[in-house]
C-alpha cells in the first residue's frame, strides 16, 4: 500500500467516525426529548443480547466495530434481531439505547393498533431472540404538595429541623462527608444555586437535554440541598454532608398539566441507572418509586453487586413492594411519625424541611424524599470515615445510632458516628 493510499484511508476513517459521532449525538438528543411523550399505557420495552464483540478485521470490514461513536452501541447481531422482531410483530421503534453493564440493547416500542399489550408481551416472552420484554412503566418522586409558607417565631429552632434533630452539627466535628460521591436520580437541579455550586453537578439529563429546564427543577434541588448544601459560607442552610460531592441524574420531569408532580418512566430511569453504573458514586439516592420492573431490577442489582449504598424513599402507601423499595439490599427510609416503622425501615426527618429551591431561594417542603436525603447525607458521613462499609453495615449503624423522637426511633448522625468510632476502636 502506498503512503498516499494509506493517508487517504485514514482520512476516510476519521471522517466517517466524526459523522457517526454526530449522528449518534443527534439521535441521543432526539431520544431524550421523546421520553416525556411515551405512552406507559401502551408502549413496551424490549431487550436483546448485545455482547461486546471484537471488531472484525477481515478484508472490507469496518475497523470501528460498532456504529456508535461512543464506543458501545448496537452490535450487528442485535440490530438484525431487532429488525426481525419489529417486522414479525409489527412494532414501531420509539427509541433505543445500550446498557453495557448488562450486555443488552433495549428499545421502547409501540405495539400495532388493536393488539393487546399483555398478549404481545406473552408472545415476546416466549421468543428465544428476546432477552427481556416488559411494559413501559411510570414512576413518581415522593414529596408532599407545596404549601403556603408558615412564618415561624423562632427561626433558629425551626429553620433546619432535620439538621437539628439528627445532631448533624455535632457529627461534623468527626466527619463532613469529605469527597464521598453521591448520585441523585431525580428531576434536574439548580447546580448554580449559591449554596450548591461547586458541590453539586449535573450528571446527565436523560429526559430532554434542556439545561434551562434542568436547573429550574424543584425536587432534585431540594434533595441536593438536604444532602450537600455548603457550610460556613454565610448563606442559607447547611447540608447533612456539606463536603460530599453530588451528581444529579435527571430521569423525572414535571408534566405541563400537573406542574407540582414529577414523573419518570422505565426508559429514563434505566438510562440514569446505567449511567451511574459507569461512575464511582458510592451512594445512590432514589427519592422516587413505582411498580416492580424487570429491567430496573437488573440494573438495581448490578449496583448492589458493586457494593453501592442504595437509599430509597418509602412510598406514601407504605408498600415495600415495587421499585426500588422492594429489594432487600436497599435501605428504605420513611418520614418519622408517631407510629412504629415497618420492619427494616429507618425513620428520618421529612416534615417541614427547609432546603434549597431553584433560582437561589429556600423554602419548606415535606415527604419521604427529604427523609431519604437525610439518610444519604448520614451515609456519606459514615463512608468518609470507613469507606469499606457496605449497605448492611450502614443500615446497622443507622439503627444502632438512632434516638427516640416523639416515641419512636429516628436516625441520628452523631449517634451513628459514635457507634462506628466505638466499633473501630474495639477492632484495633
Amino acid at each position: 500500500m502506498t503512503l498516499r493510499l494509506l493517508s487517504a484511508l485514514l482520512v476516510t476513517l476519521a471522517l466517517s467516525s466524526c459523522a457517526s459521532t454526530t449522528a449518534v449525538r443527534g439521535q441521543q438528543n432526539a431520544n431524550a426529548s421523546q421520553s416525556m411523550h411515551m405512552d406507559s399505557t401502551r408502549d413496551i420495552i424490549l431487550a436483546v443480547r448485545n455482547p461486546v464483540d471484537p471488531p472484525s478485521l477481515h478484508a472490507g470490514s469496518n475497523l470501528l466495530g460498532y456504529s456508535s461513536g461512543q464506543g458501545y452501541g448496537a452490535g450487528q447481531r442485535a440490530v438484525s434481531q431487532l429488525d426481525e422482531l419489529k417486522q414479525h410483530y409489527g412494532l414501531r421503534e420509539v427509541t433505543g439505547w445500550s446498557i453495557k453493564a448488562l450486555d443488552l440493547y433495549c428499545v421502547v416500542l409501540e405495539p400495532p393498533a388493536g393488539v393487546s399489550r399483555d398478549a404481545l408481551l406473552a408472545s415476546l416472552g416466549n421468543d428465544p431472540r428476546v432477552a427481556l420484554a416488559q411494559p413501559l412503566q411510570d414512576y413518581a418522586v415522593y414529596s408532599d404538595a407545596p404549601q403556603a409558607a408558615h412564618r415561624y417565631n423562632d427561626p433558629y429552632a425551626e429553620l433546619q429541623r432535620g439538621f437539628v434533630e439528627t445532631d448533624a452539627a455535632q457529627a461534623h466535628g468527626i466527619s463532613q462527608g469529605d469527597s464521598v460521591r453521591v448520585a441523585v436520580i431525580d428531576t434536574g437541579a439548580d447546580v448554580t444555586h449559591p449554596d450548591l455550586k461547586g458541590r453539586v453537578e449535573a450528571g446527565a439529563n436523560e429526559v430532554d437535554g434542556n439545561a434551562a429546564r434542568f436547573e429550574a427543577d424543584r425536587h432534585g434541588t431540594e434533595v441536593a440541598g438536604v444532602i450537600a448544601a455548603i457550610g460556613d459560607n454565610h448563606l442559607g442552610i447547611v447540608g447533612i454532608a456539606p463536603r460530599s460531592r453530588v451528581s444529579v441524574y435527571k430521569a423525572c420531569w414535571y408534566a405541563p398539566d400537573a406542574p407540582g408532580i414529577a414523573r419518570c418512566n422505565s426508559f429514563t430511569l434505566a438510562k440514569a441507572l446505567a449511567a451511574v453504573l459507569d461512575t464511582d458514586a458510592r451512594i445512590v439516592n432514589l427519592s422516587l418509586g413505582g411498580p416492580s420492573d424487570p429491567l430496573l431490577k437488573q440494573l438495581l442489582q448490578a449496583l448492589l453487586n458493586q457494593r453501592r449504598i442504595v437509599i430509597a424513599a418509602l412510598p406514601p402507601d407504605g408498600s415495600l413492594e415495587g421499585f426500588p423499595s422492594g429489594d432487600p439490599g436497599v435501605i428504605v427510609v420513611r418520614t418519622s411519625t408517631a407510629t412504629p416503622a415497618p420492619a427494616g425501615v429507618v425513620s428520618a426527618p421529612g416534615k417541614d424541611i427547609l432546603t434549597t429551591q431553584p433560582g437561589g431561594g429556600y423554602d419548606f417542603t415535606s415527604g419521604s424524599s427529604m427523609a431519604a436525603a437525610h439518610v444519604s447525607g448520614i451515609a456519606a458521613l459514615l463512608l468518609a470515615i470507613s469507606p469499606q462499609l457496605d449497605a448492611r453495615h450502614i443500615r446497622d449503624l443507622l439503627q444502632q445510632g438512632s434516638k427516640p423522637v416523639n416515641g419512636n426511633n429516628q436516625v441520628d448522625a452523631a449517634g451513628s458516628l459514635s457507634v462506628l468510632r466505638a466499633a473501630n476502636m474495639a477492632g484495633r
